[in-house]
């Protein structure tokens, strides 16, 4: 599959078992400089998020998650989750998962 953008994400509640949409996400360099900003659709995923290229080093990508459980007046440990990640230009695609509940979330590196 090709990707117009080096970078995409997904979100899944696992609480509800289902795609999280609605959440904002922020693509930035680790000085944070921002680099794009999406939400996720209905489908949880944010399959644009920035260029078709980036530079070696390191970026961060930050989902907006208390306004997530915020808008299902749901209590939530996490008012974001900002997960850093190294980039080799060399590389076609990175995809950055994330398996959310209201007190714990994991990442991984996707395909």
């Amino acid at each position: 599959m090709s990707h117009a953008s080096f970078v995409t994400a997904h979100v899944l509640d696992s609480v509800r078992g289902a795609p999280a949409a609605g959440i904002d996400v922020h693509l930035t360099t680790a000085d944070g400089t921002p680099i794009a900003r999406a939400r996720t659709n209905d489908d949880g995923r944010v399959p644009e998020l920035g260029p078709p290229t980036l530079e070696s080093g390191v970026y961060r990508i930050t989902f907006s998650t208390g306004e997530y459980f915020a808008a299902r007046d749901q209590a939530t440990f996490y008012p974001s989750v900002t997960i850093d990640f190294r980039v080799d230009a060399a590389e076609q695609h990175y995809h950055v998962p994330l398996l959310l509940s209201p007190f714990a979330f994991s990442t991984y590196r996707g395909s």
